[in-house]
């Protein structure tokens, strides 16, 4: 048993996606993390802040690491974050010599921060696939049945009748926009030290900092560990897509409601009316844009990032972030799965 709908035993058939779930579990974090830690030493020893030698043998030990789950878990309950203890733990494995150019310069939120970066990188690849294939899916109705007709609707009521496509381009527009956005969007090395100044870098700060960003294939920013805006544009855009969706979502419902202008393969069955077909799929994108609106104010609550570094806005992203991203894959799948499932739209 959980209490997330998006890995629950059953729920997460309806709201998990298999794809993306991976993303957030802990191996893909200490992953990524791990990345952190063997970039670091490469591009400080670079420029030549730390030995070659102690740079190669960070990134041999952090190629194959497996750290004490049990000890990760008990520490963080002790220090609110997981990385002064896997940074122990290391430094114990690369051995005195490399153990003191280990992590050097770098603070917990540089670790923590750029391993959600690369990961929402990567998920966002996909979901900009998915998004070009659901646009795909629209594309193929419009030549089924784009000169069918509809009517149009206004505020809920009967209004003049329009074709499938003008209904398909209204579904579609926003989806290449998302799609687009997701391509050019920046994904930042967040790397500042103890307070955001990179104090025990000097003068080489930057440098190693650009060097670093480019060892991760990231961006390259000052230090914004106070100011999430990074965490609030992605969650926004998510919230977007997820929103686009829920239209779509909402208006098939309600096509499927009059009955005589969708026809939808692969229903929900009702456990007390066997001749019914429900439109779960769609449903459901209703409720995920909802949750995922809901959630986006949480996370510009964080936003409110007090002084140099904030425990408590930082947390809530923790809460909140994998959630809307989960609801936003969540959402994808559906929405391909849903536009692929119909087979008569409008009426000719």
């Amino acid at each position: 048993m959980t209490a997330s709908p998006f890995d629950h035993p059953f729920l997460s058939g309806l709201l998990g996606d298999d794809e993306i779930a991976p993303y957030f579990s802990a191996e893909a974090d200490i992953r990524a993390m791990l990345s952190f830690e063997a970039a670091l030493a490469k591009a400080e020893a670079g420029h030549g802040f730390i030995p070659a030698e102690a740079a190669r043998r960070i990134a041999e030990i952090c190629a194959g690491f497996s750290p004490d789950l049990a000890s990760l878990q008990s520490a963080t309950a002790r220090d609110g974050v997981v990385v002064p203890d896997l940074v122990k733990q290391l430094r114990a494995a690369v051995g005195e010599e490399a153990a003191n150019s280990l992590h050097l310069g770098a603070t917990s939120q540089d670790v923590i921060d750029t391993s959600l970066m690369i990961r929402l990188k990567a998920i966002t690849f996909l979901f900009a696939g998915r998004l070009s294939t659901i646009a795909a899916g629209l594309d193929g109705l419009d030549r089924q049945f784009g000169g069918n007709r509809l009517m149009g609707h206004t505020r809920m009521q009967a209004a003049i009748p329009i074709t499938v496509s003008d209904r398909l381009d209204a579904w579609r527009a926003p989806l290449i926009t998302y799609r687009d956005r997701l391509t050019e969007q920046n994904f930042p090395v967040q790397f500042g030290g103890a307070a955001g100044t990179l104090d025990k870098l000097g003068a080489q700060g930057p440098a190693i900092r650009a060097s670093l960003a480019q060892e991760l294939g990231l961006t390259d920013i000052t230090q914004w560990q106070s100011g999430r805006l990074p965490i609030a544009d992605i969650a926004g855009l998510f919230s977007s897509i997820s929103g686009s969706l829920g239209k779509i979502g909402q208006d098939i419902a309600l096509l499927a409601q009059m009955g005589h202008e969708i026809e939808i393969a692969g229903g929900g069955t009702s456990s007390a009316m066997a001749h019914k077909q429900n439109p779960v799929a769609a449903e459901v994108l209703v409720s995920l844009a909802r949750f995922t609106a809901t959630v986006l104010s949480g996370i510009h609550q964080s936003l409110v990032h007090e002084q140099e570094r904030s425990g408590a806005a930082w947390t809530l992203e923790w809460l909140l972030l994998p959630q809307m991203t989960m609801a936003t894959a969540a959402s994808l799948r559906l929405a391909g799965e849903l536009v692929g499932n119909i087979r008569r739209l409008g009426t000719a």
